[in-house]
């Protein structure tokens, strides 16, 4: 693994003679900074620094002898599903337990066998277990940013926040998500939309929405299509179904007075008109399609599958996924738990419950979030493989980081008993279907679950993973409104995951 933190994009670029010639000719380097207006508002230096677009943002597969799609080592697949698991679960109490560790390292839990011979989980996770010949973990993740904004911000962006290790604000100027960025690249996906996030957005306690889940830089247009509470009904989205007595007709004609309703000039000038107009016009899109309706429609799913699911926001978040996956949905991500550590404020709602477990953790644990997430994973698993979707779809598991070796009770937080703190040095994640080596275990992390004790991955070369299975080179870069190219990633595709 390497650490974008420790290298430069622009040195490896070009070589210092190459920069100041296009420095002479351009005027880049001047007070107004690299990304002023000098030669990228030309083009020539964007082109000087990554080639053309067509070369290397919209780069397709290759083919090997097997004729299946591959590129960059990784297999292509139709859809990507992420289940982020917000708050950073105990990799030694779910995927790396300790058996051998002290007490006070390996936790109060037991380890289970799985379908796997030599693969052990935590106790709490029986269904998972019975199908480790689906899915395989890597074990040896890691990266250096210990707090939840900005680590929420690495994974689901790929790349690290400016303030490394803090709660940041969102902002305009974030880096686009990894989903934002396939609906710049892929927009024209003929289904509900390219990207689509279940269960969101992420917040981050107290109550802030984490950065890192939004268009950013490339603005409200790309942020991917939020569906809330999939408690709330069984058609999730409100008001997609057609009012009665409505035609096809009528809507149309509705659409056509209410675009003669022209703002006022001052108000059409801001940033934000352009918004409304792009997200009326996305809702117009949406309740005017029956396939968009049927794919939201949860009710029509019968009462064994719903169940097997659970009925819980997480089950629920997971069900929908499975929906939008056969609906064509490229890129699905599931909030598990919309908020990390809401147990604070309703102890005894296990809807609220996070998974960032500083006190209480094994109570929070056993009773609270493994017997619902146990059962939501592994059905969505289960029914993608039995629907034929499995070997078409990637599913990834994934948490900012992991959590602390050290069992202790930590005074500054809510909660009578001991828990871990947060840990990103090392962590799991699990990866099922799209050509993932099922049963396999990459990785391994020393006797403590402390540090890697093989090759680490990050969540860069996670990132160049999931583009490189939705087809786009992780190579490639991405271009701004202001026509600025962006590298699409640090990292490398995790090719172990993909190697029997």
């Amino acid at each position: 693994m390497s650490d974008p933190a420790e290298s430069s994009l622009f040195r490896r670029a070009l070589p210092r003679r190459d920069w100041l010639r296009c420095a002479v000719s351009g005027g880049v380097l001047t007070g107004s900074g690299v990304f002023g207006t000098g030669l990228f508002g030309t083009g020539l230096l964007a082109n000087a620094l990554f080639g053309s677009r067509s070369a290397r943002a919209e780069t397709g597969a290759g083919t090997r002898g097997d004729g299946k799609d591959f590129l960059a080592g990784v297999r292509r697949v139709k859809s990507v599903i992420v289940v982020f698991t917000s708050g950073g679960q105990s990799q030694i109490d779910l995927w790396d337990p300790k058996p051998l560790a002290p007490r006070e390292i390996r936790g109060e839990f037991e380890t289970i066998r799985t379908s796997v011979p030599g693969t052990l989980l935590g106790e709490h996770l029986p269904r998972l277990a019975s199908l480790a010949h689906k899915y395989m973990l890597v074990r040896s993740m890691s990266h250096r940013d210990a707090d939840h904004g900005s680590a929420v911000y690495l994974t689901l962006t790929g790349q690290y926040h400016q303030r490394i290790t803090s709660n940041p604000q969102v902002r305009p100027t974030d880096l686009p998500s990894l989903q934002s960025v396939y609906k710049r690249l892929r927009p024209e996906a003929r289904c509900v939309d390219p990207s689509v996030q279940i269960n969101g957005p992420a917040i981050v306690a107290p109550n802030d929405i984490a950065p890192g889940q939004f268009g950013g830089l490339l603005g409200r247009e790309f942020d991917p299509l939020f569906v809330g509470n999939v408690l709330q009904d069984d058609g999730v989205v409100p008001g997609l179904d057609a009012l009665e007595g409505l035609s096809t007709v009528r809507q149309t004609q509705r659409e056509r007075l209410l675009a003669q309703v022209a703002p006022r000039a001052d108000m059409a000038a801001k940033p934000q008109w352009a918004d409304f107009d792009h997200l009326q016009q996305r809702a117009f899109d949406l309740i005017s399609d029956p396939q968009t309706r049927r794919a939201f429609d949860l009710g029509a799913e019968p009462d064994s599958v719903r169940e097997r699911y659970g009925r819980s926001r997480g089950g629920r978040s997971c069900l929908l996924a499975r929906r939008l996956v056969e609906a064509g949905v490229p890129f699905v991500t599931v909030v598990w738990n919309h908020h990390n550590r809401g147990q604070d404020e309703e102890p005894h709602d296990d809807e609220a419950y996070g998974w960032d477990t500083h006190n209480d953790i094994f109570e929070s644990l056993k009773n609270r979030l493994l017997p619902r997430f146990d059962r939501s994973l592994s059905a969505l698993i289960e029914d993608l493989d039995e629907r034929g979707l499995l070997d078409e779809t990637l599913v990834v598991c994934v948490g900012e980081f992991g959590r602390a070796p050290l069992v202790a009770l930590e005074p500054n937080f809510k909660g009578a008993t001991p828990g871990r703190k947060h840990w990103a040095s090392a962590y799991s994640i699990l990866l099922a279907g799209g050509g993932t080596a099922a049963g396999k275990v990459v990785g391994r992390t020393d006797q403590q679950g402390a540090w890697p004790a093989s090759e680490a991955y990050g969540p860069w070369d996670l990132a160049a993973t999931l583009y490189a299975a939705l087809g786009i080179d992780p190579a490639g870069h991405y271009f701004d409104p202001q026509q600025r190219p962006y590298p699409l990633c640090a990292g490398q595709p995790i090719r172990a995951v993909y190697e029997g």
